[in-house]
């Protein structure tokens, strides 16, 4: 399984902002995707996860503001985020989970500006 994240930029406070993670090869295994960020000096954090029959879930800090989503006909799954705060500036990576092995994209970086 390859992934590609996309969708990172510059955006103001208050701004929206939509990341794209395209999957290419055994992509019918995949269990579900997630997306994580981290921010200069911290540990990675996970955001959200969307399984293959649908379920999302989300971390409290942005419960509410990033919706995950997928379109199975594009194998791609999307970070929604609005109401961008400066402490979103990050670097933002998804992840494929497949029988119990994670692979990762390379990650695109997010700057929200106060």
């Amino acid at each position: 399984v390859q992934l590609q994240a996309s969708g990172g930029g510059l955006v103001q406070a208050g701004g929206s902002l939509r990341l794209s993670c395209a999957a290419s090869g055994s992509i019918l295994r995949i269990d579900a995707v997630g997306w994580y960020r981290q921010a200069p000096g911290k540990e990675r954090v996970t955001l959200a996860y969307i399984t293959n029959t649908g379920s999302t879930d989300y971390a409290a800090s942005v419960k509410g503001r990033f919706t995950v989503s997928r379109d199975n006909a594009k194998n791609t799954v999307y970070l929604q985020m609005s109401s961008l705060k400066p402490e979103d500036t990050a670097v933002y990576y998804c992840a494929a989970f497949v029988s119990g092995n994670d692979y990762w994209g390379q990650g695109t970086l997010v700057t929200v500006s106060s």
